[in-house]
């Protein structure tokens, strides 16, 4: 397999985590458990380099099993949450854990030639940047709030981000709800196992974050994952895509 990652503009940085392409070069089909990462993925798919479908993704709160088919190809744009709002311009909520799929000239995406993968990339910081138009109209409430979740990976209380953002919890939560389809609460608990991801994959299996102690952390895990830190580790037939093409420290 090949699988490669690509860095939006700058300027996109608050909306987007990064471009990613996944080739099944291989004559088998592979087979793979994504984890939640706290982002959601517009997706296009191809059969022998031809575009086939696009999906949007909602927010993942537990494992999701996925089969690659020989001869297909995959291209992602993962999206920070900020991006529903002042990009998609749209409610991911009734699709949380699923998705949707999208026309095959969303965005006119249909147009752009994937051979080059650093020139796609281009052509859709155009489009995303034109989507956005103006940053002046982004609620600041919004902007903070997100950066701060990931900053601290969710490791702070719903209250203590209220406070710092000056935005009642009460209202971050229904805004939750609506948008994303849970509660800022169990959104911060996907972003701590996230975060630890990269500690297990170096063999670190006690929590590293703000958990209260190891059988809470293996909850936690076990909740959004399927599996406890000893069986992601292991990570057998790297059947763990993010762990498999995460680079140790």
């Amino acid at each position: 397999m090949i699988y490669q990652e690509f860095q939006p503009d700058l300027l996109l940085d608050d909306f987007v985590k990064s471009y990613w392409w996944f080739d099944n070069s291989t004559t088998g089909q592979l087979d793979f458990t994504i984890l939640p990462d706290g982002c959601f993925d517009l997706i296009i798919s191809f059969n022998n380099y031809k575009q086939n479908e696009i999906s949007l993704t909602g927010l993942w709160t537990k494992q999701v099993e996925v089969s690659i088919e020989p001869n297909t190809q995959l291209f992602g744009i993962r999206f920070k949450l900020l991006a529903v709002d002042y990009i998609l311009q749209q409610n991911i909520a009734y699709f949380c854990d699923s998705e949707q799929v999208k026309s095959n000239d969303f965005w006119q995406i249909d147009t752009i030639p994937f051979d080059d993968l650093n020139k796609a990339t281009e052509e859709l910081n155009k489009i995303i940047l034109s989507a956005l138009g103006s940053k002046q109209g982004i609620d600041g409430r919004k902007q903070k709030l997100f950066n701060l979740l990931y900053q601290t990976n969710g490791e702070q209380t719903v209250e203590q981000y209220s406070q710092q953002v000056c935005w009642t919890s009460r209202q971050i939560n229904r805004y939750f709800k609506e948008r994303f389809g849970l509660p800022l609460k169990a959104y911060c608990k996907i972003l701590r196992c996230r975060a630890s991801y990269k500690h297990i994959k170096d063999g670190k299996l006690y929590p590293e974050l703000n958990y209260f102690d190891q059988s809470h952390f293996i909850k936690d895990l076990k909740k959004h994952t399927g599996n406890n830190p000893t069986e992601l580790f292991e990570n057998k037939n790297d059947r763990f895509l993010q762990l498999a093409t995460m680079k140790k420290k």
